[in-house]
């Protein structure tokens, strides 16, 4: 809730009161999104590393009460409330700007540290070898999701009406509220928690695999792969799992050689000069999933419309139903029912149907993913097409109701579904176990550099297009503008990341377990 409730509205804050320009603001937006989404890897490996899980999330949760109460402070700075005269438009005071924005990167550290932990922490509540441990396991993730989502649904609708139509520092001291409330609860849950000690970062056993395959360029590889080394367990009673060895990137294979050297299992953990077949097919499979990775960053850039460009589309329709004013980003909460629904569709509707049609087999996590690139590109092309509408209308002096930005939405909760919460699930599910919490990170991750990569198109987009015919297709004015040329841009790029992802896909190995005893 308080993380929506300042994400939501900030694209309207930053134009109404901060006056920034269309473009900047939706720039703006994007980079701060992407620092949001971008801090759960180093809070991910300093958790693993350092601090342990316990302590990450305290520390980040300190951080973001700071960082609410400056955007609070900052915007009881008084201000001009409502859209200015373009021509005469009035720049707000440097020391407001300096203080919301301080305020503003505070809360996206504290809630990215935050994020990469506390479902973990979570999770290490639970005991994965009792069975009614492992049932509370999973109603405590079905509670995380359904907090989640009542969350986005109160920011959504309470928090961005008060803010608009109340008070902005009002709406931001509840978002202050609620995560001082965070705060006080965690620290009460405190003396019940099980803490797990942080295991030792796994980037260094990936680097160890590098420089040991390096410093064995010189060895011959053996034909048999049962020739690699590998650790076997000293009880005999114990089984354990090991990843099966491929034969891509044999490479690095060099870093499993063994020489001449006389090697025990205690002295090889920490060897730079030798690694086992685990630690070498860990790091293939980091190499296996950057493409597919790359094309989540492309599809996190399409999704980043829904927070910036699709929320400054609504602002000039006709936000009216009845005598109730509908704030455009309110429709972002009515986004996440919609991915509610799409996940009771797809569980219930669309892959009981495909087992039906496929004799049994159900859909595997990459089509699930496919399934999200091609909604993608549907969303896209629904939202110029709806852009180029009201463009149509403005010119007969119509406003066209902001009720016809629902289906755009939709498919972008479509898109979500399958696209995002899906590669969440299958990056945990490849991932070493020694890698689980940071290769979920890595799914992040593909926000942030999308909401970067965003960023860095509306700037560019924007200065090309303004250069080429003024006033460009993002202009202050989006009824001067084209708006739909640049929703088609994306549409393109989501089609050529389709094929992209296709393409990779078809190519993935997954990976295979060994039990050996």
């Amino acid at each position: 809730m308080a993380f929506n409730g300042i994400a939501m509205n900030l694209v309207v804050y930053i134009r109404s009161i901060l006056h920034g320009g269309i473009a900047s603001s939706a720039s703006t937006v994007s980079l701060w999104y992407g620092t949001s989404y971008f801090v759960p890897i180093l809070g991910a490996v300093i958790a693993d590393t350092y601090w342990g899980n316990y302590k990450t999330v305290l520390i980040s949760f300190i951080i973001y009460v700071l960082g609410a109460v400056v955007i609070t402070v900052g915007a009881s700075i008084p201000s001009t409330p409502v859209l200015c005269n373009f021509s005469s438009c009035p720049s707000p005071e440097g020391t407001q700007n300096v203080i919301f924005f301080l305020g503003l990167y505070l809360t996206a550290v504290g809630c990215g540290g935050a994020r990469s932990t506390l479902l973990p922490l979570g999770a290490d509540q639970f005991n994965n070898e009792n069975s009614l441990d492992m049932q509370k396991r999973r109603d405590f993730f079905s509670l995380f999701y359904i907090c989640a989502i009542f969350g986005v649904i109160t920011s959504g609708t309470i928090v961005v009406w008060v803010q608009e139509n109340v008070s902005w520092a009002i709406g931001y001291g509840i978002v202050t509220t609620c995560i001082a409330l965070a705060l006080a609860g965690f620290v009460v849950g405190t003396p019940v928690f099980r803490r797990r000690e942080p295991s030792g970062s796994p980037v260094k056993s990936i680097l160890q695999v590098i420089v040991a395959a390096c410093k064995n360029m010189s060895l011959e590889l053996p034909a048999d792969s049962s020739f690699l080394f590998e650790v076997t367990s000293k009880n005999t009673h114990e089984s354990e799992l090991k990843l099966a060895h491929t034969d891509d990137f044999r490479f690095f294979d060099r870093a499993a050689v063994i020489s001449d050297l006389r090697l025990d299992n205690s002295s090889c953990q920490s060897s730079w000069r030798i690694c086992t077949i685990t630690q070498v097919e860990e790091l293939k499979i980091l190499i296996r999933l950057f493409p597919v990775w790359v094309t989540g960053v492309f599809f996190g850039a399409a999704f980043s419309q829904m927070q910036t460009t699709f929320i400054q589309q609504g602002t000039v329709m006709n936000t009216k139903l009845g005598s109730f004013s509908i704030p455009p980003a309110s429709l972002c909460s009515f986004e996440v029912v919609f991915v509610t629904l799409w996940v009771l569709l797809a569980n219930k509707v669309i892959v009981p149907a495909t087992t039906w049609f496929t004799s049994g087999a159900e859909l595997t996590q990459l089509q699930r993913i496919g399934i999200g690139r091609v909604l993608m590109f549907f969303a896209m092309a629904l939202a110029a097409i709806l852009e180029t509408k009201r463009l149509e209308s403005v010119q007969h002096g119509q406003l066209l109701s902001i009720v016809w930005q629902l289906p755009q939405y939709i498919f972008i909760a479509g898109a979500e579904c399958f696209g995002f919460i899906t590669q969440l699930e299958f990056f945990h599910g490849q991932a070493p176990d020694s890698m689980k919490s940071i290769l979920t990170s890595f799914a992040y991750l593909t926000l942030a550099l999308g909401n970067y990569l965003n960023s860095a198109m509306i700037t560019v987009v924007t200065r090309v297009t303004r250069a080429w015919h003024s006033p460009g297709w993002i202009p202050d004015d989006l009824n001067e503008g084209h708006l739909d040329y640049f929703f088609w841009c994306f549409a393109a790029i989501s089609f050529v990341n389709l094929i992209a992802y296709i393409y990779f896909a078809r190519k993935y190995k997954l990976k295979k377990i060994v039990i050996q005893c």
